[in-house]
């Protein structure tokens, strides 16, 4: 494999923005996230998010279509929460994506750790928070 360093920060919600996500099972979707990554051959550097959406600071391999990626990462998680934990789930199909380089990783792996926080006292960004048009 040839070398590569790409960032990207994505976002994605759940169906209508629904609050499925419960604390209760956050870690386990967290970690089953990363897993589907890791098997992809990408990296994770951080994933977080709140009961109605995810984040996720990643690498993805260039031999991998971006759309792709998100694909089988969204299909994977939900199969968890639906077929393992037995909860009905539905993600919604669009996500938001925005590249960043490696000075800005630190600061994007913070934001995407610390969104219970961030939302609680409303210091989102916007522009981090877009899943759709």
């Amino acid at each position: 494999m040839s070398y590569w360093r790409l960032f990207y920060h994505i976002v994605w919600s759940t169906r209508e923005r629904s609050p499925l996500i419960q604390p209760e099972f956050e870690k386990s979707l967290h970690n089953v996230i990363a897993a589907r990554v890791a098997k992809l051959g990408g990296i994770t550097h951080a994933v977080g998010g709140v009961e109605n959406h995810v984040h996720l600071a990643v690498s993805v391999p260039p031999k991998l279509a971006l759309a792709e990626f998100v694909s089988q990462v969204k299909g994977n998680s939900s199969h968890f929460v639906n077929h393992e934990l037995e909860i009905p789930f539905a993600w919604q199909v669009e996500y938001g994506v925005v590249s960043f380089g490696s000075k800005q990783l630190d600061w994007v792996v913070k934001y995407v750790k610390n969104q219970h926080q961030h939302h609680a006292d409303k210091t989102f960004l916007h522009s981090l928070e877009r899943a759709e048009l």
